[in-house]
């Protein structure tokens, strides 16, 4: 089969299109023909030779896919050849031919394409934890999203507005905050030209905001801090701004704050498993209703990875990126 091999690890560059072995089903894993699949941070981390896959995971690039069920495993009811399905995999997915265990598999809802399938599964799963599982966001509390535009923030948005909070989001650009606000957050913050910290001070009568979803770090560090109220929780998911930091422990403990890590891809098969559960259960349904969806930003050929890499590190997009695969 083809798919997208690292030559070495470095820049957008090092990734070509080779033909490699097919990988084999187990008694529990479907054997997916994949027509879509789409771009992660994580892909990019893995490229630079910073963030391997767990083991015992394919060592090709792609955490989500959708396509049709090529052959079936022994042990994997409910499922035969020719359903299309989707799902999160923790790697594999830049390919002709991909695996996924069969309880992490969901079936494609009516009319929707590959190219929307495949947007989901990584930002909304993730969107899920971070916000609802992990953070409890409820009705009435407000929330700050950073990275508004990203593919996880667009899912974030829609559904923390779903679920009647209060939303404030961050972006790098006009353009972006426009995206954000049209999207259903009630307040875009340009960060390049803002101290979201102030703002988010002003727009919350210095109360502060119940939750913080955070993908850059050490560099928003302090001001996170200085976003919560009292008992606030911040989930960080990514470390995009540094990984070290000097922590004020006298705010944490004299405003009770919770300081939560969130990592998806290391994760047992088991909680990924309960995590698709959860998923199934209360969002997919809003999706294949309408009520939320997936937002793209663009489609490459799987031969031209390497020129989407580039788009994401260039920080272009609003919404997933997607390599069409077939």
């Amino acid at each position: 089969m083809r798919a997208i091999t690292i030559r070495t690890p470095g820049g957008p560059d090092v990734l070509e299109l080779t033909d490699v072995p097919a990988p084999t089903p187990t008694p529990e894993q479907l054997l997916v023909r994949v027509r879509a699949t789409a771009l992660n941070r994580a892909d990019t981390l893995q490229r630079r030779g910073l963030y391997p896959p767990p083991p015992g995971e394919s060592d090709l690039l792609g955490l989500e896919l959708a396509g049709e069920v090529e052959a079936v495993g022994s042990a994997t009811p409910g499922f035969r050849v020719g359903d299309r399905v989707f799902g999160l995999v923790g790697g594999g997915g830049y390919a002709e031919l991909a695996v996924i265990d069969y309880r992490m598999a969901m079936p494609i809802p009516s009319g929707w394409s590959f190219s929307e399938a495949a947007a989901v599964p990584e930002v909304f799963f993730t969107a899920q934890e971070t916000l609802f599982t992990l953070g409890q966001l409820a009705a009435g509390e407000t929330v700050i999203i950073h990275a508004g535009a990203s593919g996880v923030g667009t899912a974030g948005i829609q559904m923390a507005r779903h679920i009647g909070a209060r939303v404030f989001a961050t972006a790098g650009s006009p353009e972006k905050v426009e995206r954000i606000t049209a999207l259903g957050a009630e307040v875009g913050i340009n960060y390049n030209t803002e101290d979201f910290a102030e703002r988010v001070r002003e727009l919350t009568n210095r109360a502060g905001v119940e939750l913080v979803q955070d993908f850059i770090g050490a560099a928003y560090w302090q001001r996170n801090l200085r976003c919560l109220k009292v008992g606030g929780r911040l989930v960080l998911v990514g470390l995009m701004g540094g990984t070290k930091i000097e922590a004020d422990l006298g705010l944490i403990l004299s405003r009770r704050l919770h300081i939560i890590g969130s990592v998806m891809r290391s994760q047992s098969l088991e909680s990924k498993i309960a995590i698709t559960e959860r998923f199934r259960s209360r969002w997919l349904p809003l999706l294949a209703q309408g009520h939320l969806r997936p937002i793209i930003d663009t489609s490459f050929p799987l031969a031209e990875a390497a020129v989407a890499h580039q788009y994401m590190e260039d920080n272009r997009n609003v919404g997933k990126i997607l390599l069409a695969v077939a």
